[in-house]
């Protein structure tokens, strides 16, 4: 037997999601200055106001840093895997008063 294997990988994937999906803003991201960028106020005309680029995507955009593209992470995480995040939290747990 493997100590390693793919139920183990599993296991830890569904145990970090979780572990994001329940960070706390106010708690925890606030208190190390990771605020997201839907907490801040923005205006509403902004996409409209941006050029259009010929070259391609993403040309001459700034580049964005790895706290910030860290916090959109963990924000999209807890807003996109609220319901499947139930839905195999609740299949592991039948699974293992079943089988484990």
């Amino acid at each position: 037997m493997s100590f390693f294997g793919i139920g183990t990988m599993l296991y830890v994937s569904l145990l970090m999601i979780n572990a994001i999906a329940i960070l706390n803003e106010d708690r925890f991201l606030a208190r190390i200055g990771w605020l997201s960028n839907s907490r801040q106020v923005r205006d509403v005309n902004t996409g409209f106001q941006q050029t259009y680029d010929q070259n391609g995507y993403g040309v001459g955009q700034p580049d964005v840093g790895v706290k910030a593209r860290i916090v959109d992470l963990i924000s999209a995480v807890r807003t996109l895997m609220r319901i499947p995040l139930i839905v195999l939290n609740t299949v592991v747990i039948l699974y293992e008063l079943a089988w484990g």
